[in-house]
């Protein structure tokens, strides 16, 4: 599709349903069209959607080793009520001697790199041979997501699909009551936005959702739906040689 036609559907999905811009992807893109999820409980309504609509289509979850044991459960959970197609997404192989001598602190001493290796590069080999990609980012979320569109063409040529995008806090709970859909366990303990177990606390009461994430680290993103998805590399030295030039760029050179 060329980009000025992806550009006015993107201006008339504004106005559409979820449902509707999932029925268009399944129509115009299956089976070469895929979701991610994070599992997560704002991420449900639009596993339910896509369950409901399509449920063959694939749904990648990136499985770091460091998730919450909730959250795989909760995934298993889903998987098995809705009879949803998911598949796990794991750092490469080429990355197993890197990480088994410094895995278990990476995330204290370059959590972008940690981010990137066992999320990022997973979902890009993952997206390789797929024209459509489902997401379930929404303006409200952050200021990376507020300038987002309902279709947005990837340099790579990839079509990302961004259905629940105008959807705030309240849609979510209204869907989650009205279908009865199925809670995070984790929620009512205090998590109300989940990642990985390091990297996740518990929200102070009227800090924002997703502050529990990364503190102290000056990090806000994992970086899928940031400018490290453009990030490549064909193998772990090139891959960290951008890292380090990147952090000596943010220091001044130094």
């Amino acid at each position: 599709m060329i980009p000025r036609e992806i550009e006015n559907l993107s201006v008339t999905f504004e106005e559409k349903t979820p449902q509707e811009i999932i029925d268009w992807d399944v129509e115009t893109f299956c089976p070469d069209n895929a979701m991610s999820s994070s599992f997560q409980t704002h991420s449900v309504p639009l596993l339910h959607m896509v369950g409901q609509i399509e449920p063959n289509m694939r749904i990648y979850f990136t499985n770091t080793s460091f998730n919450f044991w909730d959250t795989l459960m909760f995934r298993e959970q889903l998987e098995s009520i809705w009879n949803l197609n998911i598949v796990d997404l794991r750092a490469e192989d080429s990355w197993r001697i890197f990480l088994r001598r410094f895995g278990r602190d990476l995330y204290t001493q370059d959590p972008d790199l940690c981010c990137f290796v066992h999320k990022v590069q997973p979902m890009q080999g993952a997206l390789a041979g797929v024209k459509a990609w489902i997401t379930g980012i929404r303006r409200d979320q952050n200021a990376h997501s507020s300038k987002a569109k309902i279709l947005e063409n990837q340099k790579n040529g990839l079509l990302k699909i961004n259905p629940i995008l105008n959807w705030g806090r309240r849609d979510i709970w209204r869907n989650i009551q009205e279908y009865d859909l199925p809670e995070h366990p984790l929620l009512k303990k205090g998590y109300t936005s989940i990642g990985c177990v390091p990297c996740t606390r518990r929200v102070i009461p009227g800090d924002g959702a997703r502050s529990g994430h990364w503190q102290g680290m000056g990090k806000t993103e994992f970086g899928l739906h940031t400018e490290m998805f453009e990030l490549k590399g064909s193998s772990p030295f090139e891959v960290i040689a951008d890292f380090t030039s990147g952090q000596q760029d943010e220091d001044g050179g130094r």
